[in-house]
Parts: structure tokens; C-alpha cells; sequence
């Protein structure tokens, strides 16, 4: 046995004695959480694990083959953005299976890489529902943690959300949501540009569409938000 497997026993050997069937019947019926290999351990001790682990590129491979659900939450926190390649981000996306994965890997990893615009465009595109949710959930990333991007390439984006709004399936749906609120909370022009969308395609003759424009127009001209924009405001003055 290599060391590197060894590692990875190690790392599964301690994920598997947090687990509880407990957490596993939460992860489906209260989260909505499907994983065919599933130890069912809390997100908190992954992240303690993590900690413990360190930044390790290939670490984080060798966790993802194993299939191992909370394996593959692992890597989100133990990878290396700064070695993460177009072509890894293609090969894990095509293995989400659950918007868990796809979630936390785009939040924690993928939106710190340098390819993340790259891959909003070209996730954007695709069928399969999970990975044109990533698009999305990557854009929503971006926009919350990216704070030297200028507002340029998220009024481009607004094309994509817009386009990606006629999906109807949830769980594409509710991140092109999460996007168009994420980019209009960046500040009081992209809030302008997003809730021009957002009650545009709350006219719009698609169920799916119509949804995404009414979620986003709560929140985007909602007290909090309005709050959140003039204190902003209030800063930069």
C-alpha cells in the first residue's frame, strides 16, 4: 500500500465512525441529499477533517475516485485552486450527482480557480442537470467572493441567466435563482440591471422563468437587500 492510499484509508476509516444512519436519513428526507455511498457525517466534521488534512492536490483526487459522498465533500476543502485544471473541473462535474457536491465544490473550490468565468459560459450550455446547475452555482460564487471583478462581466452574465431561466427542472432553476440574487446584491447598478431581469421574467410565459424572476424579486427589493446597498453606499461616499 502507498502512502497516498494509505492516506486515503485513513481518511475514510475517520469519516465512517462520525457516520450515523441518522444524518444519512436526514441527508434525503429533510435535505433532499441523494448519495449511493454515503457514510452520513455532518458537514462540520468534514470541514474539522479538512483542517487537519491540509491543502493536498492529490489528496483531493484520489478522495474524489473513491465515490465516497462525504469523500468528495472533503475535496472542496482540501484541494488547491491554484492546481485545479479546466479539464478536473469537467470530469468532477460530470460525477455531480446531487446538489450538495455541486454546491460545495463550486462555493469552496471551483469559484477560486482561474477558469470559474470560463466554465459559467461553457456549464451554461450543457444538458445534464447538475452541471448546468454548477454553471450557476459557480456564477452565484463568483458574485459573493470575487471582490475586484468590475460589474462588466456580470451585466454580460445577466444574458445567461436569462437564458438558463426557460429550464424548468429544480434544481437548474433554483441556481440560475441564486445567481441573478447573488449578482444583484454586488451593489446598487448590478441590483438596478438584476431586478430589471427579475420582473422581466416574471412576465414570462415559462413556469420555470416565471419562478426564478418572482424568488429573485423577493429578495432583490426586499428591506435586507435595500439595507445591505445603502449602508454600502454609505461607505464608498
Amino acid at each position: 500500500m502507498t502512502a497516498r492510499s494509505e492516506e486515503v484509508r485513513e481518511a475514510l476509516t475517520w469519516l465512517e465512525r462520525r457516520g450515523s444512519k441518522r444524518t444519512r436519513e436526514e441527508m434525503l428526507t429533510r435535505y433532499g441529499i441523494t448519495a449511493p455511498k454515503a457514510f452520513g457525517v455532518k458537514v462540520s466534521d468534514i470541514r474539522l477533517l479538512a483542517k487537519r488534512l491540509g491543502r493536498d492536490h492529490e489528496l483531493a483526487a484520489a478522495l474524489w475516485e473513491t465515490g465516497w459522498y462525504e469523500a468528495r465533500m472533503l475535496t472542496s476543502f482540501v484541494d488547491d485552486p491554484a492546481r485545479v485544471t479546466p479539464a478536473q473541473m469537467d470530469r468532477w462535474a460530470r460525477d455531480f450527482d446531487n446538489w450538495a457536491i455541486c454546491d460545495t465544490l463550486c462555493f469552496h473550490l471551483f469559484d477560486r480557480t482561474p477558469h470559474a468565468w470560463r466554465k459559467v459560459d461553457q456549464w451554461s450550455r450543457r444538458r445534464d442537470e447538475f452541471v448546468k446547475r454548477a454553471a450557476f452555482a459557480l456564477l452565484a460564487s463568483v458574485a459573493l467572493h470575487d471582490k475586484r471583478t468590475g460589474d462588466e462581466p456580470f451585466l454580460q452574465s445577466l444574458a445567461l441567466v436569462e437564458r438558463g431561466a426557460s429550464d424548468g427542472r429544480n434544481f437548474v432553476k433554483k441556481g440560475v435563482s441564486w445567481a441573478l440574487r447573488g449578482i444583484g446584491r454586488r451593489n446598487r447598478a448590478l441590483n438596478i440591471a438584476a431586478v430589471e431581469l427579475a420582473r422581466r421574467l416574471a412576465e414570462s410565459p415559462e413556469a420555470g422563468a416565471r419562478w426564478v424572476g418572482k424568488d429573485a424579486l423577493r429578495e432583490l427589493t426586499g428591506p435586507v437587500v435595500r439595507r445591505q446597498l445603502a449602508a454600502r453606499r454609505a461607505v464608498k461616499a
